[in-house]
């Protein structure tokens, strides 16, 4: 198992300017690369303060200036939210500024607010992130590009620059569901998860659909990998780990307003709310402790075959008690477990 470093840019205090959280990512990342982790993770976010990376490409370009060699995978691209013309140009422009470090990321959307603040409703972008994704490869690989479809129609032509990386870059699907992970494997595609806040059996079941289907693919399926998004902290004592655990609560409470309900945001802030979990419940689900703690969370991981840990240490902590975190987890819970280099920079 190896792991990978997500650069979420979550900005629950919006009084300090996103200048300073923006730097203090562009740092995290820098360390990443040196303490060996495999990729970096951009998400893409709109109108809140939860996520903020309107433009992941944007932000991989700039990671890429600050690192050397490490790809950076965007997670995800919410294709029924973009066009894919304009997106084709700008993957392939990135491709080229990173020195073909990108990975695409790509999913129909998750957030209840940006569905309805894009006037795209999640039972029909399904269909029209099926539509997007078939144009989106077609504009990367191929000239001269004509479309007919319920969502696209446009006479010929070709996206410039073209992708330093032969078709396109790497391609993963990301999905939550059995059907939809099985179905992404025998398509074609590299998957992306994260059982969010729920109970162990959900990642189980994720890794369980991953395996399934490269078992059915057999040759055809060979080489696909499987990455799962997790939120983690190597706490440096109990105390320290409490006070993350109330700290990953509060993030928890804004998701859930975004996520599940029309969403209570004011000036780009979210409203926290309440949640039926408790503290408890979500330090049951999430990789919170010490380091011998943190061995133990991520031990049935290892044990169901994931490829790669996507880690999420950016939840609300202060930037210093983060990159602790990370230095803990490269000395002293990476070791434990193959894929990881444990340099300290």
């Amino acid at each position: 198992m190896q792991f990978s470093f997500y650069l979420p840019c979550y900005w629950p205090d919006t009084g300090v300017h996103a200048h300073v959280m923006y730097s203090e990512m562009l740092k995290q990342a820098t360390r990443a690369e040196e303490l060996g982790f495999a990729m970096l993770g951009v998400p893409e976010h709109h109108f809140i303060n939860y996520l903020v990376h309107p433009s992941p490409l944007l932000t991989a370009v700039k990671v890429a200036s600050v690192t050397e060699h490490i790809p950076i995978i965007t997670s995800v691209l919410v294709l029924p939210f973009l066009d894919m013309r304009r997106i084709a140009g700008e993957i392939a422009q990135a491709d080229c500024l990173t020195d073909g470090r990108i990975h695409l990321g790509v999913g129909r959307g998750a957030f209840r607010y940006e569905f309805d603040r894009f006037g795209v409703t999640p039972a029909e972008s399904r269909a029209k992130f099926d539509d997007s994704l078939a144009l989106l490869k077609a504009l990367l690989s191929e000239t001269e590009v004509s479309w007919d479809s319920p969502y696209y129609t446009f006479a010929p032509l070709t996206i410039t620059p073209r992708p330093l990386q032969q078709p396109y870059p790497p391609i993963w699907i990301a999905a939550l569901k059995y059907q939809a992970i099985y179905h992404s494997v025998l398509n074609g595609y590299h998957v992306m998860t994260t059982p969010l806040r729920d109970p162990f059996a959900v990642a189980r079941m994720q890794a369980g659909a991953f395996a399934d289907a490269v078992a059915a693919g057999g040759a055809d399926t060979a080489g696909r990998m499987f990455s799962m998004l997790r939120m983690l902290y190597v706490a440096e004592d109990e105390a320290d780990r409490r006070a993350k655990l109330e700290i990953a609560y509060a993030n928890h409470r804004r998701f859930v307003n975004v996520f599940e309900t029309p969403g209570e945001v004011v000036d780009g802030a979210i409203v926290p709310i309440d949640v039926a979990e408790t503290v408890e419940e979500i330090g049951d689900a999430l990789l919170i402790g010490t380091a011998a703690e943190c061995i133990d969370k991520l031990t049935p991981y290892a044990e169901l075959g994931i490829f790669d840990l996507m880690l999420n240490m950016s939840f609300g902590a202060s930037h210093a008690d983060v990159l602790a975190s990370m230095d803990r987890f490269a000395a002293d819970v990476a070791p434990h477990f193959s894929g990881t280099r444990t340099e300290q920079p």
